[in-house]
């Protein structure tokens, strides 16, 4: 097959992941990816063909997304023109190899291309939880504004796939048509890992002054790393240890940590919940997906949700953790070899679909379901 396959470039979470699906693929197909921002700075020298193109981002403030400034943002940044490299890429897929199939990691203009060309397409991501599921009004809250503009936000990013596989681990109703929810895509240093429980805490945060007080005032040992790369070398403060950035490091200080207190980054979270690891989960301010994956996190019994930091959030995590556990020991997931499989399946199976078939994937998969 000739597959095109779109990465959105806000954040890690989207480009690792791809790249171990892409990985999988290249083994049989011809894999042509565009990707935008981080994704393309971390794709360009791990896979053979990578083209920038323009996405979106967030604007930030004291760690709170901006939401009307993040609007304009995006605005400004597309009037200023299509770069040349987008150019280039269009011409390239319509005149020099047309893709057969378009997948796509919430990546807005390989969907494009798709609507234009009529190419069937396949969206791969946990964002389209928002909009493929049906989410209830515990799991909702209060954000019932923030959840409302997440999901019109969502639901313009890669409409009229023929198939959307959601990534999760957590269970969720079924909304909309042509949804699959499949088990999250790990990093295969993660896969390959085997949890052993430590007597460390793995903290990842951009430096919360409540996170850290309660955290020292807890005695409890903590490896910490910083959203923002963190110091050149180990920093020792009392029983709290800055790591500097390591991949390696990272990965084995969460194989062994005895819990995870981090944001509601889906990443992370189903890194953790993969190794068997109990979470204290902190949303990122003004960030829905966040919120809404740490709430169910939480109904899971795989950890808490918490929106502020005190001594007593944090006593009440480290006096659950023997319960967290218990529940994450009933969790299963078989490395990525199910999710693997189930994309290229679906990627054959549109690729092989008569015109006539594909519309009605198309209709179904905008359909609520009762």
């Amino acid at each position: 097959m000739r597959i095109l396959y779109g990465v959105n470039g806000e954040g890690m979470g989207h480009a690792t992941r791809s790249r171990v699906v892409i990985d999988s693929l290249l083994a049989e197909h011809d894999v042509r990816v565009v990707a935008s921002g981080a994704a393309f700075a971390y794709l360009k020298d791990r896979l053979p063909r990578v083209d920038e193109v323009l996405g979106p981002s967030f604007a930030m403030e004291e760690g709170e997304i901006q939401r009307w400034a993040t609007v304009v943002q995006n605005v400004r940044n597309a009037s200023k023109g299509i770069p040349d490299t987008v150019h280039n890429w269009v011409h390239m897929v319509d005149e020099t190899w047309r893709p057969e199939v378009v997948i796509t990691d919430f990546e807005p203009l390989a969907g494009v291309y798709a609507r234009t060309t009529r190419t069937p397409m396949i969206a791969v991501d946990n964002v389209n939880m928002l909009d493929r599921c049906h989410h209830d009004a515990e799991i909702i809250g209060p954000e019932r504004q923030d959840f409302t503009l997440a999901r019109a936000v969502v639901r313009s990013m890669v409409p009229g796939a023929v198939e959307y596989l959601v990534l999760s681990f957590f269970e969720a109703p079924i909304a909309r048509g042509g949804t699959t929810l499949v088990p999250p895509i790990v990093r295969p240093e993660i896969e390959a890992a085997d949890g052993e429980r430590g007597e460390h805490l793995v903290v990842y945060s951009s430096g919360d002054p409540a996170l850290i007080e309660a955290l020292k005032a807890s005695g409890v040992p903590c490896r910490v790393y910083g959203m923002r790369g963190g110091p050149d070398h180990d920093e020792i403060d009392g029983n709290l240890d800055h790591r500097p950035r390591s991949n390696e490091g990272f990965v084995e200080d969460l194989r062994t940590a005895r819990g995870v207190i981090a944001g509601g980054g889906f990443s992370l979270l189903s890194e953790a919940v993969y190794l068997g690891k109990p979470v204290l989960s902190m949303p990122l301010h003004g960030q829905f997906e966040q919120l809404l994956n740490a709430r169910y996190l939480e109904r899971e019994g795989f950890g808490i949700c918490a929106t502020e930091m005190s001594p007593e959030v944090l006593d009440g995590f480290l006096g659950r953790l023997d319960e967290f556990e218990a529940a994450l020991a009933a969790y299963e997931q078989e490395g990525n070899t199910v999710t693997l499989k189930t994309v290229e399946d679906r990627a054959k199976a549109a690729v092989a679909a008569e015109p006539r078939e594909l519309r009605r994937e198309r209709r179904t998969a905008r359909r609520r379901v009762k």
